[in-house]
């Protein structure tokens, strides 16, 4: 089958070829057929290596499709069903899970070193336990989430990861108030869908930077009361907040450069949420007087910062309402033999989710 390959970690532009084969499949696990999967930058992050991640390897983790087979074991899934795929099932039985913390479950990690590809050269991995630049993958059952007949597949791949994430830390993780400020730094898909999250909430005030004109100008149609660019954001500041800083403020980049600036246009007593994935070797510093004075909460985000499957479950009903909108996220639909001009436009910010159809 086809799949878009990545043969060593620093490598820029993909391979897509023609002679992968899903391995793996036995008891507890399924076959899937990847219909549409979504290019999120941590499929870039992990390509560059600030993400850990096995080489060589096939990206992608948001991804939806149709079952093909099930092995033994499998309950509640059979042929034909159509899922998304969530690349960090809950095992249900670790002590994260049994605390309601199912987001962060390790299950899903353990698979992750084990290749679910194989080549006529050798063994290819699958990003994150996944791999969805692909037309078929082999999962453990509990990645493969049955979806509604009415929700299409670009829109479920969405759901997967960067809408969970995004609606994730401004509702459960951040829990922001109605009638509250907020800042969102980074808007990509993740900070879209996290500006979507704080305008369910009620906000009264959502600035989104970017310094990516064309992002700033989607935000504002996602529900950013205004947009501007990091250098303005100070400026924003004192406008919106009196100089104080805002309620909430979202770093959705992944650096610790963006989670400083975050955290000093947070008020005291207000909350920083790290939404971003960064890299191991990048540190955040904040002293030891200011942490304690300031009273500031710093909460990180893992996946959304809840039970995946009610999250989804959430996003759905949303979306079904017309609370958020997740089509026009979708800004464009290639083919998979296109990824690598889609991995520049990502790395260029001119997307916010690029879909690639299988």
């Amino acid at each position: 089958m086809r799949a878009a390959v990545l043969h060593e970690i620093g490598q820029e532009k993909l391979e897509v070829l023609d002679d992968v084969e899903a391995v793996g499949f036995g008891p507890g696990k399924v076959k899937l057929r990847i219909r549409a999967t979504g290019l999120c930058h941590s499929d870039v992050s992990a390509m560059s290596g600030i993400l850990p991640q096995p080489a060589p390897f096939i990206p992608g983790h948001e991804g939806a499709g149709e079952v093909v087979d099930v092995g033994d074991g499998v309950s509640g899934l059979s042929a034909g069903d159509r899922v998304l795929v969530c690349w960090l099932p809950a095992c249900g039985a670790c002590p994260s899970c049994k605390r309601g913390q199912t987001q962060l479950c390790l299950a899903g990690f353990m698979n992750a070193g084990t290749p679910n590809f194989k080549r006529p050269g050798g063994d290819v991995f699958g990003f994150a336990g996944t791999g969805t630049f692909t037309e078929e993958v082999v999962v453990g059952a509990g990645c493969a989430v049955p979806i509604p007949d009415d929700v299409p597949f670009e829109i479920a791949a969405l759901i997967g990861c960067g809408v969970t994430t995004g609606l994730g830390a401004a509702i459960n993780t951040a829990k922001v108030e109605a009638g509250s400020s907020v800042a969102v730094i980074g808007c990509g898909g993740v900070g879209i869908s996290t500006i979507q999250g704080a305008r369910v909430q009620g906000a009264a005030q959502i600035v989104a930077v970017d310094p990516v004109a064309s992002r700033r100008e989607a935000a504002l149609r996602f529900g950013a009361t205004e947009a501007v660019a990091p250098d303005e954001l100070a400026d924003a500041k004192q406008r919106i907040t009196g100089g104080e800083g805002f309620d909430y403020v979202f770093e959705v980049v992944g650096k610790s450069a963006t989670a400083r600036t975050a955290y000093d246009h947070t008020r005291r007593g207000g909350t920083l949420c790290v939404v971003g994935a960064g890299a191991m070797d990048d540190n955040f510093q904040v002293n030891m007087f200011e942490l304690f004075f300031d009273e500031k909460r710093i909460l990180p985000s893992m996946y959304g910062g809840g039970d995946v499957l009610r999250s989804y479950e959430r996003a759905i009903a949303l979306w079904r309402a017309g609370r958020i909108d997740l089509e026009s996220m979708i800004t464009h639909r290639v083919r998979l033999e296109e990824v690598n001009d889609a991995l520049d436009q990502m790395r260029t910010g001119e997307s916010l989710r690029t879909c690639i159809e299988l």
